[in-house]
């Protein structure tokens, strides 16, 4: 797909955290969009970028967007594209603004995550969800948001297995890295030589979300899938990566190889419309049995393909395997530009 003749102007809301950082990251050299404002809370708002924010990225702050003048999170930006890393303690309220504003908000809060008409999205996964953009009552603006970092990578990997096979019940746990938990400062003493074996609210997103990622769009509504999921999560002391080991039972019988081969044939919308950050193979499979690691497989076409191996026949469900997927990239930031782009490409940006 051709780029805008002129790049379009967006803002971030939450700039100085994780989210808000890996955005900055991946916008830096973005061929349709360039920063253009950022915000944060009050005490980082007035500030230069570079003297509000602990930068902690192992890529260097670009000088540009370091001179920045931070602005509050209030709806009063010239860009009409905004991309929210906010806390869930405040994003709710605040997106909800910004979208009242005519603002097009695109998310990695878990807010609105399950509201009726917000687009609960992975682009190569249920892009026709963005009708439900035609039923808010925002006017101009609207909110699109992206799923919990486990859930996309984990759903990727289902979607060809249900289009193919069907799915009656999905068995997962995960090994959640540490930057999934925020500041990697932060929680570093508690992750030291250590598996927490609980992170709040987690397990209940990757029981329900992606029932509704993986439902239909029926006049209007999403009729939320029916196979049953179960989820045991964990944070594992891994600098960046998911890693999910799943069991599934499929309603229809399959080889190993059947399964292997609608993994590597598996493409969508974006790759169709060779949007800018969609990875050419969104499934990466290895048959090596060792593989997936994260410290190896993490970055799989810039971090946005999920990778799987082990696929083994299971002698309680039909089929388990391992994915990975880098839950800052695909995740969380580049699954809501990559949103941001289907959107260009579909002209509601």
């Amino acid at each position: 797909m051709s780029k805008p003749e002129q790049k379009i102007p967006v803002g971030i809301l939450g700039a100085t955290g994780s989210v808000g950082q890996k955005f900055i990251e991946l916008l830096a050299n973005h061929p349709w969009f360039e920063i253009a404002e950022l915000c944060a809370s009050d005490k980082s708002a007035g500030k230069k970028y570079k003297e509000a924010v602990d930068w902690f990225l192992p890529s260097q702050l670009p000088e540009k967007i370091g001179e920045i003048l931070v602005q509050r999170c209030e709806p009063k930006l010239k860009s009409k594209v905004v991309f929210s890393g906010l806390d869930s303690n405040v994003a709710g309220e605040v997106e909800t603004q910004f979208a009242e504003a005519g603002y097009k908000v695109i998310s990695n809060s878990k807010n609105h995550r399950m509201d009726e008409n917000v687009p609960l999205l992975i682009p190569e996964v249920n892009p026709e969800h963005l009708e439900l953009l035609k039923l808010q009552k925002y006017g101009e603006g609207c909110i699109v948001t992206n799923p919990n970092c486990s859930v996309i990578g984990l759903v990727l990997a289902l979607k060809p297995l249900l289009d193919n096979f069907g799915l009656e019940e999905v068995n997962v746990v995960t090994m959640q890295a540490v930057s999934g938990a925020g500041h990697p400062r932060v929680v570093k003493l508690d992750i030291d030589d250590n598996v927490i074996p609980f992170i709040s609210g987690e397990e209940q997103k990757v029981e329900t979300e992606p029932l509704k990622i993986l439902g239909s769009l029926n006049l209007n509504k999403i009729v939320f899938n029916d196979f049953k999921i179960s989820a045991q999560c964990n944070r594992v002391n891994v600098t960046d990566g998911h890693t999910e080991c799943v069991q599934v039972k499929l309603k229809k019988k399959a080889s190993a190889e059947e399964i292997i081969h609608v993994w590597q044939n598996f493409e969508s919308v974006p790759q169709k419309l060779k949007l800018p950050l969609a990875p050419l193979k969104p499934i990466h499979y290895s048959k090596d049995e060792s593989f997936p690691q994260p410290k190896h497989q993490r970055n799989a076409d810039k971090g946005m393909a999920v990778s799987i191996g082990r696929l083994r026949a299971d002698k309680i469900f039909d089929y388990n395997f391992v994915i990975l997927s880098h839950n800052t990239v695909r995740g969380a930031a580049g699954d809501a530009i990559l949103c941001a782009e289907l959107m260009r490409a579909k002209g509601i940006i």
